[in-house]
């Protein structure tokens, strides 16, 4: 499972913007330069079948969804958090 969200680069990228509040996958597309619609969902769906993010669907017209990070995933997201504090303390350390 780390594995497969450490190595998509775009996951990281994902909680990053849901970290300041960009949660409909439109707006993550556009905040982002060279994310594609294809790729996100790509991302959300993996993370969503992992138990990290959850996707909102309200019935409006037109139909807005938004993404929101798990009680499960915020947990996960600060062992990515020190896992990365610690590749930068070895790479210094180097």
């Amino acid at each position: 499972m780390v594995e497969t969200i450490y190595g998509c680069k775009w996951s990281l990228t994902v909680y990053q913007l849901l970290a300041t509040g960009i949660n409909r996958p439109g707006e993550m597309v556009r905040s982002v330069e060279g994310l594609t619609t294809k790729v996100l969902n790509e991302c959300l769906r993996k993370n969503m079948e992992f138990g990290i993010v959850e996707r909102l669907a309200y019935d409006e017209s037109p139909p807005r969804v938004e993404y929101r990070v798990t009680s499960f995933g915020a947990k996960f997201i600060r062992i990515l958090d020190e896992l990365e504090m610690l590749q930068r303390e070895i790479a210094s350390d180097l």
